[in-house]
């Protein structure tokens, strides 16, 4: 049952509303009111049950938090624990009085993420879009971009995922009473210590016999363990199985590696960077507004696609989103080989025809420079917004969390514009009051 926030709710005489005491022209009180939340409740009321079951969490309270949460890049567990100290925080969500416990349980949000998947993220995303006038939303030209959104794994070597293959076993066992032939406790930790430090030529040949070693180990772990395991402990454990078996054999030349055991999906890409030649995670597209930066776009990829591929999906998310495409789309050299995208013409940097004249060359000179603005937008959502590091899991998870964290960005962009407001006015007001005072006082000079 769809649990709902009480918009007329009876007021308490020994209690003292949060209007009454916070201030209403701060900049989350504005944007709580420019945001329709009767439409986010029906908008997101499909995904419950309409007459069974207890009253679940009020959606305009669980979608308040999930955006405060990307605003002010909190974790779940921080976001419900402040949520009790803000008021501001509370009015926001809908609440009528201060709030002395946290809103609900951390792991709801866990949950309503699940609940509303992909779909319901992109919702969220488009609110926050329809918060702007649409005239800044519908620009003639858009700037186009790819970035990588790392998994939250550890740099991935053969031997320490071997060595993390051979210490599941060994959990498996322990969890279904199954008794090891050997367990390779101490022999592995003294294995672990030889493979290290390989690249010195006094060293090489015992560590690499080491790290032979450990994969020997681990294929006779994973072989003992299966064959002790009954029809119903196969069918448990098939899919972890499957995975250590894979990773087992792999080659120098193996494609599509396994380089986490908990995120199998997770891929290697090469971006080129000097300090970080390879990132593990996913490759996701940003899309932005030229002149009002606000970004239309965000689709997280499940393979390592050419960018130019990404561009298809990408308008057609936008579209889903705004109702409209934009008539260009600037982007990098990565995205050569790609003219026209439907009826979007697609623009990259390269040598114009000599028939150009100046101010052809200078106007194109002006959209490849501003192509550039989407590189700090990028940036900005990865650290203040949680995309630099993914805690969601799955391939579900990569979605949401990009979806997520581009509608945080598009809010804290309301929320500094709304303020900047705010201060003016104030501005504005003390200008009126001492202009009238000053003319007043000096009027008979």
């Amino acid at each position: 049952m769809i649990g709902k926030t009480d918009r007329q709710p009876q007021l308490n005489i020994f209690k003292v509303p949060l209007n009454q005491y916070i201030d209403l022209n701060h900049e989350l009180c504005l944007l709580s009111k420019k945001i329709d939340w009767e439409r986010v409740e029906d908008d997101f009321s499909q995904y419950y049950c309409l007459d069974n079951g207890r009253p679940s969490i009020p959606i305009r309270k669980i979608v308040g938090v999930i955006l405060l949460k990307r605003v002010y890049n909190q974790s779940d567990e921080s976001v419900v624990e402040r949520w009790k100290e803000n008021p501001y925080w509370q009015y926001f969500c809908g609440e009528t009085y201060l709030q002395h416990q946290q809103p609900f349980d951390a792991t709801e949000l866990i949950k309503f993420r699940q609940r509303i998947g992909e779909p319901g993220a992109e919702k969220i995303l488009s609110l926050t879009i329809h918060l702007f006038n649409k005239k800044e939303i519908e620009e003639k030209e858009a700037l186009f971009d790819t970035t990588v959104q790392e998994k939250n794994i550890t740099y991935p070597t053969d031997t320490k995922l071997q060595k993390r293959i051979i210490e599941k076993c060994r959990k498996i066992a322990e969890t279904e009473g199954i008794v090891l032939r050997q367990s390779y406790k101490r022999i592995l930790k003294q294995l672990m210590i030889d493979q290290r430090f390989r690249q010195h030529p006094k060293r090489r040949k015992k560590a690499n016999a080491a790290a032979r070693k450990i994969k020997t180990i681990a294929g006779r772990v994973v072989r003992d363990i299966e064959r002790k395991m009954n029809n119903e402990q196969l069918q448990r454990y098939a899919v972890d199985l499957s995975i250590f078996k894979l990773k087992l054999k792999e080659q120098k030349n193996t494609k599509n590696k396994i380089y986490s055991l908990h995120e199998p999906h997770t891929k290697c890409i090469a971006k080129g960077k000097e300090a970080k030649q390879y990132e593990f995670g996913n490759k996701t597209s940003i899309v932005k507004t030229r002149k009002s930066g606000i970004v239309i776009g965000a689709l997280a990829f499940k393979e390592n696609i050419y960018d130019g591929d990404t561009l298809k999906p990408q308008l057609e998310q936008i579209e889903r989103l705004t109702n409209y495409q934009p008539e260009t789309g600037i982007v990098d050299r990565g995205y050569r080989g790609r003219s026209t995208i439907s009826e979007t013409k697609i623009m990259s940097p390269k040598k114009l025809p000599a028939s150009s004249n100046n101010y052809q060359k200078q106007k194109a000179r002006k959209q490849f420079r501003a192509r550039a603005g989407i590189e700090p937008v990028i940036g900005h959502i990865k650290h203040d917004h949680r995309m630099i590091r993914n805690y969601l899991s799955g391939e579900l998870g990569d979605t949401i969390n990009t979806l997520l964290a581009a509608a945080g960005f598009n809010m804290k962009k309301m929320l500094n514009r709304l303020k900047a407001e705010a201060i003016n006015f104030i501005f504005y007001v003390y200008w009126r009051i001492f202009n009238k005072v000053f003319s007043s006082n000096y009027s008979h000079v």
